[in-house]
């Protein structure tokens, strides 16, 4: 490799490093938009949620209970609400998960707590919602808490 395309290999790892760096934050929602993804989740039907995730390119996937058979796993656009993908199966476990007010409950411990942008929001059939995200500053911020009473038990500072 002679100077010139070593001269040109730098910026360019540079440039590539910077784009995964900031496809990486692209991730994560301000705790103050969750309605740009429980609006359009609302308005699909969705009434008992196990998991939302934000993902790359401003879309959000919403994964619950449409009703008491119907489980489904749809993507929108944070932008305009827009349905990009979805899949519905119908099993015969029943609606468990949370209610639209237990997300925003538990996002909102979560806000108190520093959190101020979210990856991923999910719980377990133990009833433990865990919420992924960052504070200000860009650190990650882990938090889990009880459904309903929303008392914290574990907090991950990194």
């Amino acid at each position: 490799m002679n100077a010139m395309q070593k001269m040109l290999l730098i910026p360019a790892s540079a440039l590539l490093l910077t784009a995964a760096a900031s496809s990486a934050q692209a991730d994560a929602l301000s705790m103050d938009r969750v309605d740009e993804v429980l609006v359009p989740a609302v308005d699909y039907g969705f009434t008992h949620y196990e998991e939302i995730s934000i993902k790359s390119r401003g879309r959000a996937e919403v994964e619950g209970w449409l009703d008491d058979e119907w489980y489904a796993d749809v993507e929108f656009s944070l932008g305009n609400g827009e349905t990009l993908k979805e899949e519905r199966k119908r099993l015969i476990t029943g609606a468990w998960g949370m209610s639209e007010e237990d997300v925003r409950q538990a996002l909102e411990v979560a806000r108190k707590e520093g959190m101020s942008e979210f990856e991923d929001i999910d719980i377990d059939k133990g009833g433990i919602i865990d919420i992924e995200g960052r504070d200000e500053n860009g650190r990650e911020l882990e938090i889990s808490l009880r459904q309903g009473s929303y008392e914290i038990t574990e907090i991950d500072r990194d």
